[in-house]
């Protein structure tokens, strides 16, 4: 399943600085019905988000309305737990583009970016600035650079570089999943077999 072409984000952020923010809290489990990547951005933070009679909690950053954005902020070691790729359905279909953290769960960062979510892993130091800037400043724009792996608070001009596997990069900027990537070398692949001597 394709998905958007990620090359320069420009984006207001939504703040989340809590540390080992795990999937069960990213999309609780009885959620995990559904087999298609639509409608998990409904309950992305269910929990924390609403209180038991569905009413919203006010004091939960997404319900508050001087923040938003493409880009999600969170502390350090986001995305722990279990493996539930649901987790990073939810925050795609929610409409993020970019999570940044100081540590990611692997697992968590492979499923971000097998759908078109980037994880943009930072130093805790530039975490705690990003942080400052949009606390100081809720519009605060950050701009993403995948081709050029930097991530810049636009105020300040301060800027760091982040690390990404070389095919998964390639795949976002070309918006490809897996299977996308290997349909568009099928030609390769085809003639590749045709030389196998069985």
């Amino acid at each position: 399943m394709a998905y958007d072409k990620f090359e320069i984000l420009k984006s207001t952020a939504v703040p989340l600085p809590i540390e080992n923010v795990d999937t069960d809290q990213i999309i609780p489990a009885r959620f995990l019905k559904a087999t298609e990547r639509k409608g998990f951005g409904d309950n992305l933070f269910r929990d924390w988000r609403y209180n038991p009679d569905n009413t919203l909690k006010k004091e939960f950053v997404l319900n508050n309305p001087i923040y938003k954005g493409k880009i999600l902020v969170g502390g350090k070691n986001f995305g722990s737990g279990s493996s539930r790729e649901h987790a990073a359905w939810a925050v795609y279909d929610y409409g993020f583009r970019c999570v940044v953290s100081s540590f990611f769960a692997d697992i968590f960062r492979g499923n971000c970016l097998n759908i078109g979510v980037l994880p943009v892993q930072v130093s805790a130091a530039f975490l705690d600035k990003i942080f400052k800037a949009i606390e100081d400043h809720p519009a605060t724009e950050i701009e993403i650079n995948l081709p050029n792996q930097t991530i810049t608070l636009l105020t300040s001009g301060e800027k760091e570089s982040f690390e990404i596997n070389s095919y998964k990069k390639e795949n976002m900027l070309n918006g490809y999943d897996d299977i996308d990537y290997l349909t568009k070398m099928k030609e390769e692949i085809k003639d590749f077999a045709v030389k196998r001597p069985f």
